[in-house]
């Protein structure tokens, strides 16, 4: 039985958690204001299955970066039956918008009229492709919704990180390079594949640079829509010493066109790892630049080496 001073004894004493202060107390949780701009994951290439999958995957990584996201998804070749196009889900998130206005006016509560983009458009792209990023700007003025387009996701640290990963999980490369233990398959020279012409292999190549500061081993950016990108870098990386290359997609997945990658891995004779697909830096990414957008949250920080 209890008695007068706390529970009987063995009884475990429940204590409150002293709080924290000072430069160790954990920071409040970021979480999305009422009432902000949707975010809208533009999804490039033909859509799947596959990709809406993807993309489901990337928003639930974001939203777990920032509960009470508004999210939705708009492919830049949707057919608004099973896969809505971009410009319907702007259109969609910005009828939304008013519709919360008028409930609140119809229910007495004193609220300002909306103001602001009523979404923000993040582009599923690794790196830059201006004729994506065109069509992109397109069906946001088709939308006629008041919304605001981010920057691709690259380049950036957490992408590096992302590649090392996937090379290693193809067994390319050393997960970890502090332990090294070896990988009797890894590569002495990567091929760095992108879509998006000459633009995308000049903003690959950086992501590239610390992608290779992470492995110790040269990375080359090719753009596989470029003919003869891929075999022209594979034969400078040979030229230099290399003997064992590896491809390594920087992309998302669904930009792409398909059997581009396949026969750019069969061009250049190696191994390659998967794209970067839905990786939680890609969903970390998405969040960063809706945030910045908005101004509710600092960009991302730089990824850490991978453990």
């Amino acid at each position: 039985m209890s008695t007068p001073t706390g529970p009987a004894s063995g009884l475990p004493v429940r204590m409150p958690r002293p709080r924290q202060s000072g430069r160790h107390r954990r920071p409040e949780p970021v979480v999305a204001p009422e009432g902000a701009a949707a975010l809208v994951l533009a999804v490039p290439g033909t859509p799947s299955s596959a990709s809406r999958s993807l993309a489901e995957e990337v928003i639930s990584i974001a939203r777990s970066e920032l509960p009470g996201l508004n999210a939705l998804i708009g492919y830049l070749d949707g057919d608004d039956a099973e896969y809505p196009t971009l410009a319907s889900a702007l259109a969609h998130s910005a009828a939304e918008r008013i519709a919360r206005f008028e409930q609140a006016t119809a229910a007495g509560r004193e609220v300002a009229p909306p103001e602001g983009p009523a979404a923000v458009v993040v582009p599923l792209l690794a790196g830059p492709d201006s004729s994506l990023v065109q069509r992109i700007r397109q069906a946001i003025t088709d939308s006629q919704a008041p919304a605001e387009l981010t920057d691709v996701l690259g380049p950036h640290p957490l992408l590096a990180e992302a590649l090392h990963v996937r090379l290693s999980e193809a067994g390319l490369a050393r997960a970890d390079r502090a332990r090294l233990f070896t990988v009797a398959t890894a590569a002495d020279g990567i091929v760095l594949a992108t879509v998006g012409g000459e633009e995308a292999v000049q903003a690959a190549g950086i992501t590239g640079m610390l992608l290779a500061a992470r492995l110790a081993v040269p990375v080359m950016a090719a753009a596989l829509d470029v003919e003869g990108s891929v075999a022209s870098v594979s034969a400078q990386l040979k030229d230099a010493g290399s003997l064992q290359l590896a491809v390594a997609p920087y992309l998302v997945g669904p930009e792409v066109a398909e059997g581009l990658l396949d026969s750019a891995v069969k061009e250049a004779g190696c191994a390659a790892a998967e794209p970067l697909g839905a990786y939680p830096a890609i969903g970390k990414l998405v969040m960063s630049m809706y945030t910045t957008a908005l101004g509710i949250a600092p960009p991302v920080a730089q990824g850490a080496q991978v453990h």
